[in-house]
């Protein structure tokens, strides 16, 4: 009754489940060794569409180059060389008219044109007070 023993980390856990490769910082492909904020082609290679600084895990970067890259936007930013954020195109969002099929511009001439008449009338009753007086 002798229990096998099996790569674990933890409790119960395997070592690696998943194996996967980790990716290589573009710091390291490029041979960067000092981030300057000046350089804003590389730092937008750690922004997404929408401006935000993209996490370690998904640029690739160790915690060091993390902290370096972050700094660096940070002070291009407030240079004015980066964007603090950026506006998307998205499609378009039609809404349906509140009041089902009728549309708003006939209902608007209408009003108008009574306005108008209106007016017209009140006009006319000052003008002929003013000759009965």
């Amino acid at each position: 009754m002798a229990k096998t023993k099996t790569s674990t980390k933890g409790r119960g856990k395997p070592d690696n489940p998943r194996k996967f490769k980790k990716k290589t910082s573009p710091l390291i492909i490029d041979k960067v060794e000092y981030v300057d904020y000046k350089d804003v082609d590389l730092l937008s290679r750690f922004m997404s569409d929408r401006a935000k600084i993209r996490n370690a895990r998904v640029s690739g970067n160790d915690r060091q180059q993390q902290i370096e890259i972050t700094k660096a936007i940070k002070i291009a930013r407030e240079m004015a060389l980066l964007p603090y954020a950026r506006r998307v195109a998205s499609a378009a969002r039609t809404r349906p008219p509140r009041d089902g099929d009728r549309s708003r511009a006939p209902r608007d001439a209408d009003n108008q044109v009574e306005g108008d008449a209106a007016e017209g009338l009140d006009a006319a009753d000052e003008a002929t007070e003013a000759e009965e007086a």
